[in-house]
């Protein structure tokens, strides 16, 4: 599997808007519409990445305890699916049911979201404060598929509970490793 690591994206810089099918309900769906009251998570992810797959559980769980927080999650999948048809949206609904997202599964058809956060792989995390300005870029935590390290989540945890106590941000970010996105 080939490795990618996520781009640069400035701290302090305001989440591009978007508007996007939602794979789970076939609504439209706004980042505005979408966000956290305190803070906001955005993942571009997709359903065949074993990066992905290997943190799946942790996203659900890590979803599941910051909703109660004010804490939004976005999951959003850009690749292009002519190519790689198990990531076309009647599969990201499925995956979604199966796995029971707690959030929206959004579909970047056009890829223009992803290139617009200058997203690179999947997974790629980005946290965004309620004002929808970045606070954290990088890995959920270090376990990657096969390195025999938990996944904790501990790095995106980390941001999201300095975000909530009104902490400095988290000067040390370490960029997220995972498969490319694949372009058209």
């Amino acid at each position: 599997m080939a490795r990618a690591e996520s781009n640069e994206f400035p701290i302090g810089k305001k989440a591009p808007d978007f508007r996007l099918i939602n794979t789970v309900n076939n609504t439209n769906l706004s980042l505005s519409e979408a966000k956290g009251e305190k803070g906001t998570v955005i993942m571009f992810i997709c359903n065949h990445c074993p990066f992905v797959i290997h943190v799946n559980s942790e996203l659900i769980k890590m979803a599941n305890e910051y909703q109660t927080k004010g804490i939004g999650f976005i999951a959003i999948s850009s690749n292009e699916i002519e190519n790689y048809p198990q990531d076309a949206p009647n599969f990201m609904k499925q995956v979604a049911e199966n796995l029971n997202y707690p959030f929206p599964y959004l579909f970047d058809e056009t890829q223009v979201v992803a290139k617009e956060y200058d997203a690179a792989c999947t997974p790629d995390f980005y946290v965004f404060d309620a004002d929808l300005k970045a606070v954290y870029h990088g890995q959920l935590d270090n376990s990657r598929p096969g390195n025999g390290k938990p996944v904790t989540g501990k790095d995106i945890r980390s941001a999201l509970d300095n975000l909530l106590e009104n902490k400095a941000i988290l000067e040390n970010q370490k960029p997220s490793v995972g498969c490319g996105i694949k372009w058209r």
